[in-house]
């Protein structure tokens, strides 16, 4: 078990452009406001245009819930747009994981009050070492809890929690699995551009998203936080034991 914390996540970055550029606009209208009397409509009406626009980053709690989807749609426009720049000022990953970290914040905030009833764990294909011969892409109870890995640290815990747990190797089965289970909250893992693909992609369902590590590259012998994802699924979701847990692998080939 876990001391019911969860870990500390910086979305300063993603904040600071995401607030502060709509903020320093809105004031700078009001200066030319003061300053050209004769056009001073125009530029009271573009000051209450870029104030608004930064209102829905104050939402908290059911409230944002209830807008999440249009929310999350124009935010990850922010963090799409603004990416190539990111890149070229060498703070990609960075920007990336600050508007994760920044949708993690406001989904632990919605969900510590009112747990999740419904959720759906994803994980990749990649966190099984490339070496292993385990068939665990279609059945997570063959792995040999080596501990060499996270699939072994993670059997004992989505059993003990009643997990409802997806293990898949494409982008588009990850969200073809989620819409057909219909949750209420996904917890997914995953490398920082397929998380914020999925975030921008699939905005109706709450995501909590935990970044892979990546110590030999790119979907080769990744690993990830199992504290930190038993911390959330303690925080934020029921407890399902009394059904057992599913774990259903996705089979390559199985979707067209």
């Amino acid at each position: 078990m876990t001391d019911g914390a969860l870990p500390a996540q910086d979305c300063r970055l993603f904040l600071l452009v995401r607030r502060g550029l709509p903020l320093l606009g809105a004031v700078l209208f009001l200066v030319l406001a003061a300053l050209y009397p004769a056009a001073r409509g125009w530029h009271l009406l573009a000051m209450v245009a870029l104030l608004a626009e930064v209102g829905p980053s104050f939402k908290r709690g059911r409230s944002f819930l209830a807008a999440r989807s249009a929310i999350q749609r124009w935010e990850g426009y922010w963090a799409r747009a603004l990416r190539p720049l990111a890149r070229r000022l060498k703070l990609e990953d960075a920007w990336v994981l600050s508007f994760c970290a920044w949708n993690n914040r406001r989904v632990a905030e919605a969900f510590r009050a009112r747990k999740a009833r419904r959720a759906l764990v994803l994980l990749p294909h990649c966190i099984q070492m490339a070496r292993c011969k385990a068939e665990v892409q279609t059945d997570l109870g063959k792995c040999y809890e080596c501990g060499l890995c996270g699939v072994g640290e993670l059997l004992p815990l989505r059993l003990q929690g009643g997990w409802e747990t997806r293990l898949t190797n494409r982008s588009h089965k990850a969200y073809l699995e989620a819409r057909e289970y219909r949750p209420d909250l996904i917890v997914a893992v995953a490398c920082g551009d397929r998380l914020l693909k999925g975030l921008t992609r699939l905005p109706e369902v709450p995501s909590y998203v935990i970044p892979l590590e990546l110590p030999h590259g790119m979907c080769v012998d990744t690993a990830f936080s199992v504290p930190h994802l038993l911390a959330v699924m303690e925080q934020l979701v029921r407890p399902r034991v009394e059904g057992g847990a599913k774990v259903v692998p996705l089979r390559r080939g199985e979707i067209a």
